[in-house]
Formats: C-alpha cells, structure tokens, sequence
C-alpha cells in the first residue's frame, strides 16, 4: 500500500481541495517550518515545496533536518522529478524552484529575483499559475519582500495565501510585505497554520 501510494502523482488524487503547499521563508523561517511539518499528520495528502533564503555557498542540510521532525516523507529537490503527494521538497542552493502543471519540479540558474535564489516569488508564481484554486501559499519569518509578489499571481490564479502573524515571526518583513499586497487570506501563529492547513487540504478526502 505505502509503495503503491509513493508513485501516485497529484492528478490521482481529485478527491482533496488541495493539491500543493508552496511554504516561503527566510531569517528566522526555519523554527516555524518545522512547527507547521511537525504538526501535520502522517496522512496529509498534498505535496509540499519549501524554499528558504540561505548562503548559497554552503549545502543544504534542511531535508534531513525536517526529517528528524515530521511523519511526512522529506528529500531535497530534483530536476525532473514528478512530486508526490504527502512528500515535503525542500529547496537547492543557487536554485530556483518551480513546478508545472504536471507536476514536474525544474531547478533554474535564471536570475535572481528580490535579490535571492532560490526565490519564493518565482515558487509561488509557478504553483499559482498551474495549480490555481488548488494550491496554497504560506509565507513565513524572513527579511525583504520576497513571496509579496508571488502571493498577487496566487490569487490572480484563485489560490489560497496565509502569512505568519507578527507576534511569533522573529522577522516580520516578508509576512508583513505579503500582508500589505491586501491578497493575504489568513494571518495566523504557526500552529494555527498547521491547523488550516489540515482542514483546508483535507475537507473534501473522502474516508
């Protein structure tokens, strides 16, 4: 059964709301991701993609990190790859990451966006474009703008945004930027996030 389900790809499941959860952090982002993942449970059956600012000179360790904390399966990104649900993709250095409407991931050299690469705009662009009503953007703790544009085309395209409140984000500037667009559904703590998220993803799983 757990093999089987590992090699179903997202158009096998019309039976959920939500197809992807596109999560964009940076300073300060990593507490609240492994709060939210920890939370959720075995069972979640959408897929997850994380992009996090970080120095690109230096590996990312964030895949085994994550894994250490939730019942969800974790791997870095690979080009080319058709992403799952209940699985967690986690960002390359010096990449970014996008996602078409196969579900096929592309790890890109293109030029940086608000300064940074990976970039949470050029995520979010990509899952709100191709996965519209059936995706979810989040943005968390971090410093700048990033994921403020990215959370415009979300909802141009009928997505769902929720941003990090401010009383538990360590840098509220992201959040804040995402806010301030006016296209921010939900504002919340990182375990009411969580919570939202599993009510949303899974309100129309049939038992």
């Amino acid at each position: 059964m757990v093999l089987r389900q590992s090699h179903r790809i997202l158009s096998h499941f019309p039976n959920i709301a939500y197809n992807i959860v596109a999560i964009g952090a940076s300073a300060g982002g990593q507490k609240p991701i492994i709060q939210i993942l920890s939370a959720l449970p075995a069972h979640f059956p959408a897929a997850i993609i994380v992009v996090q600012h970080m120095n690109p000179v230096y590996s990312s360790r964030l895949a085994q990190i994550l894994s250490r904390h939730t019942a969800l399966q974790v791997e870095q990104a690979k080009s080319g790859e058709i992403i799952r649900p209940g699985t967690v993709y986690t960002y390359v250095p010096d990449r970014h990451i996008v996602v078409d409407a196969n579900g096929k991931l592309s790890l890109l050299e293109s030029p940086k966006m608000n300064f940074v690469r990976p970039s949470v705009d050029k995520l979010f662009m990509s899952v709100g474009l191709n996965y519209g009503i059936r995706a979810i953007a989040v943005v968390l703790s971090g410093f700048g703008r990033d994921g403020a544009l990215g959370v415009m085309a979300m909802k141009k395209y009928g997505g769902t945004t929720i941003a990090q409140d401010e009383t538990t984000s360590k840098y509220f500037d992201m959040p804040s930027a995402a806010i301030d667009t006016g296209k921010v559904d939900f504002v919340l703590t990182p375990e009411a996030i969580t919570k939202s998220l599993s009510s949303l993803v899974m309100m129309e799983l049939v038992s």
